[in-house]
């Protein structure tokens, strides 16, 4: 089983991916739903951050250092930096605080000064919001953004034809590293018999909502 395939098995054996009927932002009624969140203690984290720096390792992405949106990026960013040094790949990283602090060090930005090539980490791709934001600090630091890296990419649709993550990609020309896809779950259900029903409902919803390969 590939690194995708293990998380997946991994997501759902924790709890963090559940299967049945769960309505997203957009008011869509999906019959899965991924919550990084749950990911709430030290053991899950250290094996989610793992498969974080297992897939940018395996994408070979050039970066200098990654960038963790507050607030669910601030975590995944700390453990995918330690991972990563597990591995032989020590980079420096940041986050940002959603308020100016005004005494102390100051500023919103926390860890080591942005510079060269960044990477985001996050949990998933919505609306994009949290990437545009955290493009606009790299920018106004004098850094570039190199890409993002995520946890799960849903491969649906937004408002448009593109999905958030080709979105992202096309607004500001870089990759998205996925750790795993709905490619990846719908391989996951079909092998398993006993999951058939969610298979099925899995299926109907991405012929439904599903991008255009």
């Amino acid at each position: 089983m590939d690194c995708s395939g293990e998380f997946i098995a991994f997501a759902v054996e924790t709890g963090v991916l559940r299967f049945g009927e769960f309505k997203t932002k957009a008011g869509r009624l999906s019959p899965y739903f991924f919550n990084a969140g749950l990911f709430s203690d030290g053991a899950s984290l250290n094996r989610l951050t793992d498969f974080y720096a297992r897939a940018l390792l395996a994408a070979n992405l050039p970066c200098d250092m990654l960038f963790g949106p507050a607030y669910k990026g601030i975590p995944l960013v700390a453990g995918t930096a330690i991972a990563l040094a597990q591995k032989g790949r020590n980079l420096p990283y940041c986050f940002n605080r959603k308020e100016a602090k005004d005494h102390g060090e100051g500023g919103t930005l926390i860890g080591a000064p942005l510079a060269g090539r960044v990477l985001i980490v996050d949990d998933v791709i919505s609306a994009g919001t949290s990437v545009r934001e955290s493009v606009e600090l790299i920018h106004a630091a004098g850094a570039t953004p190199c890409g993002v890296l995520i946890a799960l990419d849903r491969m649906e649709r937004g408002q448009g034809e593109l999905s958030a993550v080709q979105e992202v990609q096309q607004a500001f020309g870089i990759p998205v590293v996925a750790v795993a896809s709905l490619e990846d779950l719908l391989a996951y259900l079909g092998g398993r018999p006993e999951l058939a029903q969610n298979l099925q409902a899995v299926f109907r919803y991405r012929e439904q909502y599903g991008i255009k390969k």
